[in-house]
């Protein structure tokens, strides 16, 4: 069992990963849901009132037609999470977002995380889904951590080269001496 000092307050938490083309639910309150991110992007939906939680973690906004059911993809990552969040006992009504990720991490694929990122954000609008607070963009890779029963979420940003202004950051140096931003959601 992991436990993260002060995060989430209260709880001894034990982390659970999300890897690409998965999603996770959950009502326990010593899970933290976990994921790293570049371009990808995972949505963190929660009820509050029931203590029911979920990430994904998308590679890819859309495919063809003949992928469209498959989880590396938005569409069926969200449609995926909401109704697993739905089966669980969560409240449409009640469900808020946090979104994260959708990176610059080359060049040569630059279009690919701001795409997915935009693709979160109107899929949220779209289906009338509130959005609370997002980390997207940069060139910075991420590891995500989020708490589904409380719907708090903490965000480490390793810094590229290219500096890029985080929120009211804490900095701190990581295993390998760079630097690197936590910041809570």
């Amino acid at each position: 069992m992991t436990v993260m000092q002060n995060w989430p307050s209260g709880y001894a938490t034990r982390t659970v990963s999300v890897i690409q083309g998965e999603y996770k639910v959950s009502s326990d309150a010593e899970v933290v849901l976990s994921t790293v991110l570049g371009s990808c992007i995972s949505v963190c939906l929660f009820d509050r009132v029931t203590g029911i939680g979920g990430m994904n973690h998308y590679l890819l906004a859309d495919g063809g037609n003949e992928e469209s059911n498959n989880l590396k993809y938005g569409a069926h990552a969200m449609e995926l999470l909401v109704n697993g969040l739905l089966k669980f006992g969560a409240s449409r009504a009640n469900l808020k977002a946090k979104v994260f990720g959708g990176s610059l991490m080359s060049g040569r694929f630059d279009y690919i995380g701001p795409r997915n990122a935009q693709f979160a954000i109107d899929y949220l609008n779209d289906e009338n889904l509130t959005l609370l607070a997002q980390d997207t963009g940069g060139t910075s890779a991420r590891r995500v951590n989020f708490h589904p029963v409380t719907g708090q979420a903490r965000v480490i940003q390793t810094r590229s080269q290219v500096e890029i202004a985080p929120q009211n950051p804490t900095e701190k140096p990581d295993n390998k001496g760079r630097m690197s931003n936590v910041i809570l959601f």
